[in-house]
């Protein structure tokens, strides 16, 4: 099962006319930008729902700035200083993961889900199950339960739109009428700030150096993803998901420009690129306006200035997340939300200084070696999975640490 423009549909609430909107993850880079894109017509959107998961201060301005009917925030040890920072408003707060989950089940035009990490799905699956138009930023929620959210997409009617630049970049060129006459998809990859480093040199990066992104303003947890491919090799999941082709179908090849997000090759030779310059609000403002273009004046991409691209097969050796990620989807069953959960655990402990960077992929590598591969088959297997996953990680991590 996959997302298709032919599937989808647009009630008259939605078009014409002001879009209720709702972001979750609203503090964070996705949520920033699509904020700043409808601050660029107000007059067009009617802010239902913003979430953050513990910035309360930046989501109580935002609340204010645009009138928002509810702000939640995840924390709930912080519900009192949300209380307090929207006194004198009429916007309502509130705390927890059950009042994320009430809030993703509003029903509204369109949603926006940039909560990062497997902390999404719940969210996810609330907000598909109200058939509204979904831009997904949230790779992780289709890498863990991607059947089972898209059969929800089917069953209530929603409409599923990437938000991701490469997915997104796809989704705008390719011909859903045509897929027998598809003969791959390339996902592009920037190679991120460890790209000339050799294997030695990476053994001793910095925190700081890994989230020096060349080319994207991300969050933490996604610009260590891309210094260690292992978002590239989501990215890869994400799109068997997705779109209705093999995986064998799907290749990867490094951009460090990334002015070329994706292409997709046709059994004539054609091959179609969507290009731009390298700024997330020019796929959030496709799925924002979607099915028409949103009147976004990005930055223009200049060829002549960029002068030239170029192009890599990536390294396996240096960059092994990618190897892990297909070797997890072809194992298939629970193996890629394990893959998932350990590398957030990891991620997390090389951003708090327990581990090495290139203990990350490690640490990923033992926890699939280890776990059992089961099948999922509902939502509380998932749950189940990821959080057992989650303490596997922390127990290869302990016996990491204590040597760094």
């Amino acid at each position: 099962m996959s997302i298709s423009p032919a599937t989808t549909k647009i009630s008259p609430t939605q078009h014409p006319g002001v879009r209720r909107v709702s972001i979750f993850g609203s503090t964070g880079s996705i949520g920033v930008n699509t904020l700043d894109l409808i601050a660029a017509a107000p007059e067009k959107f009617a802010i239902e729902v913003l979430s953050a998961n513990e910035n309360v201060t930046l989501l109580a301005e935002q609340a204010r700035q645009f009138g928002a009917k509810r702000a939640v925030i995840a924390n709930e040890a912080k519900y009192a200083e949300l209380k307090s920072l929207l006194s004198g408003t009429a916007v309502e707060a509130a705390a927890g993961r059950d009042a994320l989950i009430e809030a993703a089940s509003c029903k509204v035009d369109w949603v926006m889900l940039g909560i990062v990490g497997a902390a999404g799905l719940a969210p996810t699956i609330a907000a598909v199950k109200t058939g509204a138009i979904i831009a997904i930023a949230n790779k992780e929620a289709l890498v863990c339960s991607g059947d089972m959210v898209l059969a929800d997409v089917k069953k209530y009617g929603a409409t599923l739109l990437p938000v991701d630049s490469e997915h997104n970049a796809i989704f705008q060129v390719l011909d859903f009428d045509q897929i027998d006459k598809v003969e791959r998809l390339v996902l592009t990859a920037s190679g991120g700030p460890f790209l000339d480093y050799t294997l030695e040199q990476m053994k001793s990066v910095t925190r700081d150096q890994a989230l020096a992104h060349p080319n994207w303003d991300m969050g933490a947890k996604i610009s260590v993803d891309s210094a260690t491919m292992m978002n590239k090799g989501l990215e890869f999941i994400e799109a068997v998901r997705l779109f209705p082709v093999l995986p064998e179908q799907i290749d990867i090849l490094v951009h460090p420009q990334s002015v070329i997000h994706s292409m997709v090759e046709y059994r004539d030779g054609s091959v179609l690129a969507q290009m731009g310059a390298p700024d997330m609000r020019t796929p959030i403002s496709y799925t924002l306006g979607w099915p028409e273009r949103h009147d976004f004046r990005a930055e223009r991409l200049d060829l002549a200035k960029v002068g030239s691209l170029t192009f890599l097969d990536p390294d396996h050796v240096k960059f092994p997340a990618l190897r892990l990620a297909r070797e997890a989807l072809n194992t298939g069953k629970s193996a890629p939300t394990i893959l998932n959960a350990s590398n957030e655990v990891a991620v997390h402990g090389f951003l708090n200084g327990e581990i090495r960077f290139l203990d990350i992929a490690g640490i990923v590598e033992e926890c699939l070696n280890r776990a059992d591969i089961a099948e999922l088959t509902s939502i509380e297997d998932v749950f189940d999975c990821d959080a057992q996953s989650r303490d596997l990680a922390r127990s290869v991590m302990a016996s990491i640490s204590t040597k760094v």
